[in-house]
């Protein structure tokens, strides 16, 4: 039976997730840890998990497919939360492991946001979302860049927008029962789309601050 994965320093490019803390968290990331299973094969599954909750939007025209779809993007962010623990806590970490960190993440947005835009009859919303959650990454990556503390912080950054993304589809589901309307899925996206322009905004004007306090 695997020992817990312990506790890694704080480091200033990792995103903060309280679920890092809790012990289901742990326990499986400890096991993976132990097995011959690389972080960057987590960070693959993600986007498998990303493609099938893609699929499901598209062509699963029920309530029992939004939900399922609600659960891939939940079973997306698992993979997020242990590809970086079994790497940093786990000690397996890669010398490519932070392109692995961040395309997979990438391409897993789009797969899960431009389909919600179709679904809901404004495809322009959905790729609106997708372009402005990578920007949103960006612009962090970018401060990093410069020397700063990379800024996770924002009102729809990665968990924010999934966390909305998961309501919109649990939402839709529900909605389904009543009325054969799309409501839930268009507030979802055009949410997801305008807290991400804000963001990039609020990250933006953060880098601007810091780098004039310099």
């Amino acid at each position: 039976m695997p020992s817990e994965v312990p506790d890694a320093p704080l480091d200033p490019a990792r995103r903060p997730i309280a679920s890092r803390d809790a012990g289901w968290a742990k326990a499986i990331a400890a096991r993976l840890a132990a097995s011959s299973v690389t972080p960057n094969q987590i960070s693959g599954v993600s986007v498998v998990f990303a493609a099938i909750g893609c699929a499901l939007i598209g062509l699963a025209d029920n309530p029992l497919g939004w939900l399922f779809a609600a659960l891939c993007v939940q079973l997306r962010l698992v993979c997020n939360l242990l590809d970086g623990m079994v790497a940093i806590e786990g000690g397996k970490k890669s010398a490519v492991g932070a392109i692995w960190n961040e395309f997979p993440d990438r391409v897993a947005d789009t797969l899960l946001l431009v389909p919600i835009g179709y679904a809901a009859g404004i495809g322009w919303a959905g790729w609106a979302a997708a372009l402005l959650a990578a920007l949103t990454a960006y612009v962090r990556v970018f401060g990093g860049s410069l020397g700063l503390t990379q800024d996770f912080s924002g009102i729809m950054a990665k968990q924010r927008r999934m966390a909305l993304l998961t309501v919109g589809l649990v939402a839709q589901s529900i909605e389904w029962t009543f009325s054969d309307t799309r409501w839930s899925l268009g507030v979802a996206i055009v949410l997801i789309a305008a807290g991400s322009a804000i963001t990039c905004a609020t990250r933006t004007l953060a880098i601007g601050r810091e780098l004039e306090a310099r």
